[in-house]
């Protein structure tokens, strides 16, 4: 590896302490009297098989949350080539012309529909996957020669599995689970044609003038890339928007910087998700720390606590979620006027950049260790082209001081404007010329295979509202 790679794949800068007088959110209490004695009563009626039952579910899912855990996400790109750039293109060209080789000479064998595989199993599939993961370069030749015939799932085929899983950004398991079934089985056509597409997309990103600075969103890589003079200086993990609230693929300039921002909730979110929770939960609101005006969102605040919320129009109340941690913007916005409204933000929801699927949000994009980009965008701004006023903000302002009004220096407007892409790249060649392809999250790859399938042992979506 480089000095070049060994610096920006290092240890990151030190982040901005978020709030050093932040206190801790307010937990609503209640009696919890009748819930001790309904569980006592309930434990008392457990039979001998609920027990055993249960106790086998609670330790299955005990071992994949520890598998998980034992896993360390790696799936940030590596090396200073950006995706937007003319070396990707010509990688790209010669990864075509590699699979144009692999289809002409009859591709791969079709993968049987098969059950779940684990390494040390025997299965009928099993020489058809190896011969696959020799063509793709998974198993290099000096495991290639070893075992070709044999039906069991063998060391070289574990380590062939984690390849595949690696290039397709999927869970690192060395088991042949669903989403790894799901992409053995595209076709080295569909392949092709993928990389075809996504070398389409790249020279469209480059139509036009070149830009010295400028950020790009890979929505299904799950990845933001910061480039300047032609490399990466910075990469980090992005949450996008789920399937049913796609982020789009937009070109757009980012205007501004947003601290300790209030967060104006869409209409569609009030009205597919926020007004339906009230119905469930009329106190979310206080819990939240979210207002609602009448009109407009500066308009006249409305007592919550008599709205009847099974009749309510979202087009008539508007909600307004305080400045400070709990707020779902975090406590910074980036600020890119766009016609789709999406922008970039903080998270108070960070634990979720730790999986590796991460659609979860309504269309804007969720960036992990935000404040770090945020410095390298205003690093060329009067008063804040020092790491040190970014954190004297942060650090001094309590954010229940903001409640009512924000100090207008909160609001930056950029000087120096830059060039922001949200683009949708699914397939990419890596500096040791390793052929990346990623699920089509959203399917506008156009084939339903490149889609892929659903990881079981991921934790469920979080049920909260997001921009």
């Amino acid at each position: 590896m480089s000095k070049r790679t060994d610096k920006l794949n290092g240890k990151s800068e030190p982040q901005p302490t978020l709030l050093s007088r932040r206190k801790a959110l307010g937990v609503l209490s209640g009696s919890v009297a009748g819930v001790v004695t309904a569980r006592s009563a309930l434990a008392q009626e457990t039979t001998f098989w609920d027990e055993v039952f249960n106790k086998g579910k609670k330790e299955q899912r005990a071992a994949r949350q520890t598998r998980r855990a034992a896993q360390k996400l790696n799936d940030l790109r590596q090396g200073p080539v950006p995706l937007r750039s003319d070396e990707m293109l010509e990688r790209m060209d010669r990864a075509i012309a590699h699979y144009q080789k692999i289809v002409s000479k009859g591709g791969w064998p079709k993968t049987k529909n098969i059950r779940l595989i684990r390494p040390g199993d025997d299965n009928e599939a099993i020489p058809a996957i190896r011969r696959q993961l020799i063509i793709t370069g998974d198993i290099p030749p000096r495991g290639a020669q070893y075992y070709s015939g044999s039906f069991n799932f063998d060391d070289w085929l574990v380590f062939g599995v984690k390849n595949f899983q690696k290039r397709h950004g999927l869970r690192v398991s060395g088991r042949l689970d669903r989403p790894t079934r799901a992409q053995l089985a595209v076709t080295p056509e569909a392949r092709l044609k993928q990389l075809m597409l996504n070398r389409r997309r790249i020279a469209a990103l480059m139509e036009g003038s070149n830009q010295d600075r400028y950020v790009l969103v890979n929505v299904p890589g799950f990845q933001l890339e910061a480039v300047e003079q032609f490399e990466v200086r910075k990469r980090h993990r992005v949450i996008v928007g789920k399937p049913d609230r796609q982020t789009p693929s937009i070109e757009a300039t980012i205007k501004g910087l947003n601290f300790f921002p209030y967060w104006h909730v869409p209409d569609s979110v009030a009205h597919l998700d926020l007004i339906p929770r009230l119905v469930r939960e009329p106190d979310y609101l206080d819990k939240e720390r979210i207002r609602a005006a009448k009109g407009f969102y500066g308009g006249p605040e409305i007592d919550t606590h008599n709205v009847d919320w099974r009749t309510a129009d979202a087009r008539k109340i508007k909600f307004r979620q305080d400045p400070g941690p709990w707020n779902a913007l975090g406590l910074v916005r980036i600020n890119m006027p766009n016609k789709d409204i999406v922008y970039m933000h903080d998270t108070p929801m960070k634990p979720l950049f730790k999986q590796r699927h991460r659609a979860f949000s309504a269309g804007c994009v969720r960036v992990e260790n935000v404040m770090d980009l945020v410095s390298w965008i205003a690093k060329h701004e009067p008063g804040l082209n020092n790491p040190d006023a970014i954190n004297r903000i942060l650090d001094t302002t309590d954010p229940r001081d903001l409640r009512e009004k924000r100090p207008k220096e909160f609001d930056v407007k950029l000087t120096r404007p830059m060039a922001v892409h949200f683009s949708y790249i699914t397939a990419w060649i890596e500096d040791d010329g390793r052929i990346e392809f990623r699920p089509d999250i959203y399917g506008r790859d156009g084939a339903a295979e490149l889609v892929g399938d659903d990881d079981p042992d991921a934790p469920p979506p979080p049920a909260t509202l997001s921009p």
